[in-house]
C-alpha cells in the first residue's frame, strides 16, 4: 500500500496492543516511522520499540504536542491521570482515540477540554498481521470526517466498523477477547492431532491454517456459518460424529458464555471507572473549596 497523507499519530502507552497497532500501521505502509510517536514514561519498552525507528519519548505531553491523532493505549485505571496530564496541551486540532476497554465517551469527555474530538475504539491483537477487527464510536464533538479519517487508518489493520457505544461491551466479548478463545482452540486441535499421531509442529500448522481458511469462508462465501458447517457434514460421516461430540460437551454454549463473561466484565470495569472518576472529581472540588475558604 502506498503512503497516504495522514496526520502524525501518537501512542500514549506502549504495551502489547499499542505495539501491535503500530507494527501493523508500519507494515501496511499507510504511515512512515517518522509520523509515529510512542510514549513510554519508564522506558521499559524501548528495546522493543527502537527497531521500529519511530519517535520515542518518555513524555506524554511531548507525544501529544507532536501528533494530531493521539491513541490513549493504557490500562483503564490510568486513563484519567493521563488525560489530566495532557489536558492543557490538547487543542482543537487533536483527535483523542481511547482504546481502553470499558471507558465510556462520557467519562473521556469530562476529563478533556470542552469541544475535544473524542473517539472510542476497540482493536484486537491480530492488527499486528493486518487481520484485526476494530470497531469505533464517535464522541459528541467528533465529526463524520474524523470517523472516516480514523477508519482509513484502521482499515490498514483489517476489518473496521462504526457501532453505537452501547454495543462496545459485546464487541469486547467477541473480538477483543476472542483471539484468546481461538488460540485455545488452535492449541487443543493441535493436541488432538498429536494424540492421533501427527508431529506437533505439523499439527499446529494444519490447525492454524484450517482456522484461517474457515474464517475466510465465513467472510467471503456469503453463507451462514451453520450452512457452511452442514456442507462439511456428510451423512454418517466423520464430521457429523465430531460435531455431535462437541454438542454433547457444550462447545457452542461454552463460547457463548465466554463472550457473555467478557462483555459483562467490560461493563463492570466501565461502571467501576465511572464511579472512581466521579469520586475523584468530587474530591477535587472539595479541595478547591477548602483552598478558597482558607
Amino acid at each position: 500500500m502506498s503512503e497516504l497523507k495522514l496526520p502524525s499519530i501518537a501512542f500514549i502507552g506502549s504495551g502489547k496492543m499499542a505495539q501491535a497497532m503500530c507494527k501493523g500501521f508500519l507494515a501496511s505502509g499507510i504511515v512512515q516511522p517518522s509520523q509515529v510517536t510512542m510514549s513510554d514514561p519508564h522506558g521499559n519498552q524501548y528495546p522493543v520499540l527502537e527497531p521500529l525507528s519511530v519517535r520515542l519519548t518518555r513524555s506524554n505531553i511531548t507525544a501529544t504536542q507532536q501528533s494530531t491523532i493521539v491513541f490513549i493505549a493504557v490500562k483503564p485505571h490510568i486513563v484519567r491521570p493521563v488525560l489530566q496530564e495532557i489536558y492543557d496541551y490538547v487543542t482543537t486540532e487533536h483527535i483523542i482515540v481511547s482504546i481502553a476497554g470499558g471507558i465510556t465517551i462520557e467519562t473521556l469527555e469530562k476529563d478533556l477540554p470542552s469541544g475535544t474530538r473524542v473517539i472510542s475504539a476497540m482493536p484486537n491483537t491480530p492488527c499486528l498481521v493486518q487481520c484485526g477487527a476494530t470497531v469505533y464510536t464517535l464522541g459528541t464533538c467528533a465529526s463524520k470526517d474524523d470517523g472516516q479519517l480514523l477508519a482509513t487508518l484502521l482499515a490498514s489493520l483489517g476489518l473496521v466498523e462504526e457501532i453505537p457505544e452501547r454495543l462496545m461491551a459485546a464487541v469486547v466479548g467477541v473480538c477483543g477477547s476472542g483471539p484468546a478463545y481461538m488460540y485455545m482452540a488452535a492449541e487443543a486441535l493441535a493436541d488432538g492431532g498429536v494424540k492421533m499421531g501427527l508431529p506437533r509442529d505439523m499439527s499446529q500448522r494444519l490447525a492454524a491454517q484450517m482456522m484461517m481458511g474457515a474464517a475466510k469462508m465465513v467472510l467471503e462465501a456469503g453463507e451462514h456459518p451453520g450452512k457452511l458447517k452442514d456442507n462439511v457434514c456428510s451423512p454418517g460421516g466423520t464430521t457429523i460424529c465430531a460435531v455431535a461430540a462437541l454438542e454433547r460437551l457444550g462447545f457452542r454454549s461454552a463460547l457463548i458464555h465466554a463472550v457473555e463473561a467478557s462483555a459483562n466484565r467490560s461493563l463492570e470495569i466501565g461502571e467501576r471507572e465511572k464511579r472512581r472518576t466521579e469520586e475523584e472529581r468530587s474530591a477535587d472540588v472539595q479541595k478547591k473549596r477548602k483552598i478558597v475558604d482558607n
